[in-house]
This record gives C-alpha cells, sequence and structure tokens, in this order.
C-alpha cells in the first residue's frame, strides 16, 4: 500500500477488530495484514501499549497444551474507538475532496 498508517490509526482499526470478537495476537495481525502490510513486530507493541492505557485487556486461554492470550475491549477502549470513528469521518471526508479535485465545497 502506498499509504502509511500512523500510530492512531493503527490503534483505530486494533480496537475495531477486538470490538467485533476479542482475538489473540496472530489472528489480530492476520486481520490487519489483510488490508495493510505490516508484520507482527510492530502490532504487539501496539497491542502492549493500548494495554497499559486500559483501552484493552487480556486473558489466556488453554489451546493444544499452550496458552495464547486474548484481547478484549474495554469500556475505555470503546470510548476511544467511537471517537476514532466519528474523527475518521470527517477526515476521510476531507481527504476525498482535496483528491477528488472539490476544494471549493
Amino acid at each position: 500500500m502506498t499509504y502509511q498508517l500512523t500510530a492512531p490509526l493503527l490503534d483505530a482499526c486494533v480496537l475495531g477488530i477486538v470490538a467485533q470478537n476479542d482475538a489473540y495476537g496472530y489472528t489480530l495481525t492476520q486481520k490487519v495484514q489483510e488490508v495493510v502490510d505490516i508484520s507482527e513486530s510492530t502490532l504487539y507493541p501496539v497491542l502492549r501499549r493500548l494495554q497499559k492505557s486500559e483501552y484493552l485487556t487480556t486473558y489466556d486461554q488453554p489451546f493444544e497444551g499452550r496458552n495464547r492470550r486474548y484481547y478484549s475491549i474495554t469500556d475505555k477502549g470503546s470510548e476511544l474507538l467511537n471517537h476514532y470513528r466519528s474523527e475518521w469521518v470527517i477526515y476521510k471526508e476531507n481527504v476525498d475532496r482535496l483528491i477528488g479535485g472539490n476544494i471549493d465545497e
């Protein structure tokens, strides 16, 4: 992809995925990678930061003799996601106007 994800946009993507269903790191990485070229080494610090900021919480589930760490969105994370969603609509409309040549609108 030509365009780079900023930290807030990546946060919004992760929160959006986890808001739909709790997910473990590998699944999150795969879902983000379907849309954006990103490595696991980039995503895991994002998950830790969101957890430290209390936007995500974690729990472990046994799976085939190992534990998987699942991420779940908190109420605080849902509030941030709603903020990101409303900001995204405005941002997207503004960029669409610029790229589409409709600056005077």
